[in-house]
């Protein structure tokens, strides 16, 4: 993450009044307007195989790409398939299994499939350059929440820990089947509902773990409290974390960031022998949604109702303090 943003620093963009959003902060996705009412929004990821089934880990791939989208506040309307093929040891079979189910996710978001670009790779990777329109009144951005406001979160995390179970062969098919359905949902649900809502700020869960994202949410004026009994969590992925079975993404994670934190944590919370679930490196994981404090239980609420039943406020934005993320 942060060698990231040394060699992004040192690049110079136009001076070009219709970018709205782009590389210098640490935002999800691009946004260049097109009028008043109207701007693209781009992204583009991809990743490694987390699943077996090659239909399935298309969808993740797809749904994970396609995220960006939602936690800028947009709509996807088109995608690009981004293919890099290890032929020596994928049949086209598989691959087209993992193109199709990317499909039924870009179809499942309202976008179009444009085409794709295709390379031969020693290491299988998939995913999509996505395109989508936002109104320029209403982005959501990853820094710009409000002392007073609450983050909900809207996906369990965990899931860097289980996948990695999964390659060792660790996994029972209950619990492979559990990771996919919740790596495969698309954050679309979560987005529209959330639209009905004045949302302060947004992003989503991804590589560089739950604290790695929440700093990102911090400025030099704001700080955040982490309830740690409240975040939602795959029990299965203390089991894992406990052997040792832990994603080198999740250390580096750790590395980067602990000299933010200040754990405070209770002598029963399991985040005080395994604080490196809470750097644990996601895919596809939730949307994190800044709102105000005193509107947070009716999204709660209505995000339940339909069907985001793991949402719940996570932490709190306060004046700053010594540690921009304090874990209680």
């Amino acid at each position: 993450m942060e060698d990231l943003r040394q060699i992004s620093s040192k690049l110079q963009n136009t001076n070009n009044k219709n970018i709205l959003v782009d590389f210098y902060g640490n935002e999800d996705a691009g946004i260049y307007a097109i009028n008043d009412e109207v701007a693209i929004v781009q992204s583009a990821d991809f990743i490694t195989p987390v699943v077996d089934d090659p239909y399935i880990y298309g969808q993740i791939a797809a749904a994970n790409s396609i995220s960006d989208i939602y936690a800028m506040g947009g709509d996807a309307i088109s995608a690009i398939n981004l293919l890099m093929w290890d032929k020596c040891n994928i049949p086209q079979e598989l691959i087209q299994g993992i193109l199709e189910g990317g499909l039924s996710k870009i179809q499942e978001a309202g976008a179009a499939l444009l085409g794709g670009h295709t390379i031969a790779d020693s290491e299988q990777k998939y995913g999509l350059s996505v395109n989508g329109i936002i109104n320029p009144k209403k982005i959501w951005r990853n820094n710009t929440a409000k002392i007073g406001d609450v983050i909900i979160l809207t996906k369990p995390i965990g899931l860097g820990i289980l996948t990695t179970a999964l390659k060792a062969n660790k996994l029972e098919s209950n619990t492979i089947e559990k990771i996919s359905k919740i790596m495969s949902e698309l954050n679309l649900k979560s987005k529209n509902i959330a639209q009905n809502y004045k949302i302060s700020a947004c992003t989503d869960i991804t590589g560089f773990g739950l604290l790695g994202h929440l700093l990102e949410m911090t400025t030099k004026n704001t700080s955040l409290e982490i309830y740690s009994n409240n975040i939602p969590l795959i029990e299965e992925s203390i089991i894992f974390a406990k052997k040792g079975i832990i994603p080198g993404g999740s250390y580096a994670n750790k590395e980067a960031i602990h000299n933010k934190c200040n754990f405070n944590l209770a002598q029963d919370s399991i985040f005080r022998e395994l604080d490196i679930l809470l750097f644990d490196a996601q895919t596809s994981g939730g949307l994190a949604l800044a709102i105000n404090e005193n509107e947070a239980n009716k999204l709660i609420q209505h995000l339940k109702d339909e069907g985001i039943e793991c949402a719940n406020v996570i932490s709190k934005v306060v004046e700053n303090k010594e540690s921009k993320l304090n874990i209680l």
